[in-house]
């Protein structure tokens, strides 16, 4: 063998051994980053299509008026309970007064009612007794009807052998006459009787229905008018409005002076201690993720140096493009595939939140952990 020979045959050698070691490293390589996705990274999904969100609280009066006062500003945090805007109180004030009027109106009619309940019975009472005197006097007068009829029909009978004069006859012609009259006025007397004790009871039974099974506390009339007064009650508590909840004023559109509706917008409450983050995920991604794993999130505020601990609290619906204000219509020829995108609820740590306070909107980063199922 040449020298030449050996020598090309040490550097093939060479040459070899170079690309085994070269193909082993490259394989250890990949061994350890087919372990590193298998053991650690495969349980891992991220995105930074992520936003802060919360649920505002619309500001809104109860009530209409002028705005007489307004105590906060866009930007200025407020607590629960605080006073936001105080509407002009005069109007409500005013319907407060007639509403404790009509109460109290209310109330003594109903104390009428009971007090004629009694009255009414009398009047009945009164009006038998009319009715009896009317009978009793009806008789009489047909007792003195008859006997007129028989005294005239006798002296009519005499009148031929001349044993009655004709002056006698005609004063019993006149007595029959008045014992008739009577008779037609005792009548008159017995049914108008009848007809007042009839309307003794129906004005009793009428009144009876006013207050029946009721107090003069739980009369219908007395319940509606205080009602009516709670309600006034309540009206004027509300033109004090307040924060229902800790946050921040934002929105702010209530100038002073401005006379409001009920129902229209006013300003927003921000709970900023409340802040959590809508994920969009793309749909190949969710797989493993369940509700209640742990979340790492990071906010562009921020920066890489501050983490957040959160919590999946739950699953939109759909996907962002279902819930938009025109779907895509995908049943058309020329269709093609989109990976969509599912919002994941992600709750947030509160104290971290009240060291580091975000605002709704920012831009943030998550990294979901799946080993940590809640199954």
């Amino acid at each position: 063998m040449t020298s030449n020979t050996l020598a090309e045959t040490t550097l093939k050698q060479r040459r070899n051994t170079r690309l085994a070691a070269l193909a082993g490293g490259v394989l250890l390589i990949a061994a350890a980053v087919t372990a590193y996705w298998t053991l650690y990274a495969s349980h891992f999904v991220s995105t930074d299509n992520a936003y802060t969100a919360v649920e505002v609280a619309q500001i809104t009066p109860a009530v209409v008026g002028i705005v007489a006062e307004v105590r906060v500003k866009d930007t200025q945090a407020v607590k629960k309970g605080d006073v936001l805007i105080m509407i002009d109180p005069t109007d409500i004030k005013l319907a407060l007064a007639q509403a404790l009027a009509d109460l109290d109106r209310a109330e003594r009619r109903v104390k009428s009612y009971v007090a004629n309940d009694s009255s009414l019975s009398a009047q009945i009472t009164a009006r038998e007794a009319d009715e009896k005197r009317a009978a009793a006097q009806m008789a009489a007068a047909q007792a003195d009807f008859e006997r007129a009829k028989l005294d005239l029909s006798r002296r009519e009978s005499l009148v031929v052998s001349g044993s009655v004069s004709g002056d006698e006859l005609s004063r019993a012609k006149n007595a029959y006459a008045d014992a008739e009259a009577n008779l037609t006025a005792t009548n008159a007397a017995v049914a108008q009787a009848s007809a007042n004790q009839r309307s003794a009871v129906a004005a009793k039974e009428a009144n009876a229905t006013l207050i029946s099974n009721t107090t003069v506390d739980t009369n219908p009339e007395v319940v509606l008018a205080r009602t009516r007064l709670e309600q006034v009650k309540v009206d004027l508590e509300r033109t004090v409005i307040r924060a229902p909840l800790d946050g921040v004023v934002a929105k702010r559109q209530v100038q002073l002076g401005q006379r409001v509706q009920a129902g229209v917008s006013l300003m927003s409450v921000v709970p900023v201690s409340e802040m959590y983050v809508d994920a969009n995920f793309k749909e190949v991604q969710l797989a493993k993720v369940r509700v209640g794993q742990t979340v790492k999130v990071h906010a562009d505020l921020y920066g890489k140096d501050i983490t957040y601990q959160g919590v999946i609290e739950g699953f939109a619906g759909g996907s962002g493009s279902a819930f938009s204000a025109i779907p895509a219509q995908n049943a058309t020829g020329n269709w093609i595939k989109v990976v969509q995108r599912l919002p994941v609820r992600i709750k947030l740590n509160p104290a971290e939140l009240q060291a580091k306070p975000l605002k709704v909107g920012l831009s943030m980063s998550v990294e979901i952990d799946t080993r940590s199922q809640n199954n």
